[in-house]
């Protein structure tokens, strides 16, 4: 079976070599490059402070974010294009690969969020409005797909053996809960009436199909992570990726709140008591796991962990977390909580910095792109 995890960084292809094999092995799992270079953006503005350059570093990432996109969408088709056995493999024969299909959708919600939220600042407001509608509508079709066929795949087609759960498998549940979280900022463009009601209702079941569909994986990944441990050590940025439902589901309840005055103002007080009594104990036990994880990967970096496509995880599931913190921050008023949204941006832009700087030394020199070693 091959392992959850891309290759990390090992000895250059040859020049010829990496030219015809640029493509060949370019998965699903590049995207998370883009999830976390839109979040970000998104996080810059979403803090409860204002510092000088903050919202011009914020339309500087997210241009970056979109320009990413672009291009990882580019190479996709070409890989797709030329190797569709590959391409076929990677979906129906590769669940340690399939599960990264949750990567593009979320990638196309975040930038369409980032680009509304502060690309309006370049392109203008009726463009951004257009944009981030076209992208959530695209990326929560996708990801709606996504949640559906791969436990699919996983109960009819993937011969998974027992022990070989990872938190990776979270990615195509949590995509639909991307949608929840960024769609309630589209509502107040939507006509008034049940156009608005509509897309908060659908963000709500969007947010139930994330949440029991995260609660139906972690069972399985906790009992392989206790039992089995996660190898190899390549995975351990992956522990990150828990944080995603957490601190997705505290920024959703929060902006579902914020949109339902305009949409459902019979419940909007209900809604509104729901984000706090809701999001204070998730968000609590989202640092629980935080200090968890980042404990086991001090570790692995001590052991000589290399560095591979996971490392990503350090970016986007702490965003989440970065939002669903300042959202808090912002509703209950207390000064701790500013501090956490603060202090997890930090952390993910510190983390940002160093995924980037690597995957484009590695993306360089071709490393990157070698197949998954098969076990």
């Amino acid at each position: 079976m091959i392992t959850t995890s891309p290759p990390a960084i090992g000895t250059p292809l040859a020049a010829p070599e990496r030219r015809a094999e640029l493509f060949r092995h370019l998965g699903p799992n590049w995207y998370a490059a883009v999830m976390g270079t839109a979040i970000v953006s998104g996080g810059a503005v979403a803090l409860p402070v204002s510092v000088p350059g903050q919202r011009g570093f914020a339309i500087v990432v997210w241009g970056l974010s979109a320009a990413l996109l672009l291009t990882i969408m580019t190479a996709r088709a070409v890989h797709l294009l030329r190797h569709r056995a590959v391409a076929r493999a990677q979906l129906l024969d590769r669940p340690g690969m399939a599960v990264f299909y949750g990567c593009p959708p979320m990638a196309l919600l975040a930038v369409g969020y980032a680009t509304l939220a502060v690309g309006r600042d370049v392109i203008g407001l009726r463009a951004a409005v257009a944009v981030d509608m076209a992208l959530w509508g695209i990326g929560t079709i996708y990801a709606l797909a996504v949640v559906c066929a791969l436990p699919y795949l996983f109960i009819v087609r993937y011969e998974v053996r027992p022990g070989t759960a990872d938190p990776t498998w979270l990615l195509p549940v949590v995509a639909p809960m991307v949608a929840a979280a960024l769609g309630p900022a589209l509502v107040p463009h939507l006509p008034a009436g049940e156009a608005r009601a509509s897309m908060l209702y659908a963000c709500y079941a969007m947010f139930g199909i994330s949440l029991l569909g995260t609660l139906v994986f972690l069972p399985g990944i906790w009992t392989r992570l206790v039992h089995d441990k996660l190898r190899p050590i390549t995975l351990t940025p992956t522990l990150f990726l828990v944080l995603g439902p957490l601190g997705q589901s505290t920024t959703a309840v929060s902006q579902l709140a914020d949109a339902a005055g305009a949409a459902a103002p019979r419940y909007a007080a209900a809604m509104r008591a729901f984000a706090v009594l809701y999001g204070v104990p998730v968000m609590g036990f989202a640092m629980l796991w935080l200090a968890i994880a980042a404990t086991a990967n001090v570790r692995a970096l001590r052991r000589g962990m290399p560095f591979a496509m996971t490392w990503w995880a350090y970016t986007f599931p702490v965003g989440t977390c970065v939002t669903g913190a300042a959202a808090l921050a912002g509703r209950t008023g207390l000064g701790a909580l500013t501090v956490l949204a603060v202090g997890l941006y930090l952390f993910l832009v510190t983390a940002w910095a160093t995924a980037t700087a690597n995957t484009v030394r590695g993306a360089l020199t071709g490393r990157l792109f070698l197949p998954a070693p098969q076990t």
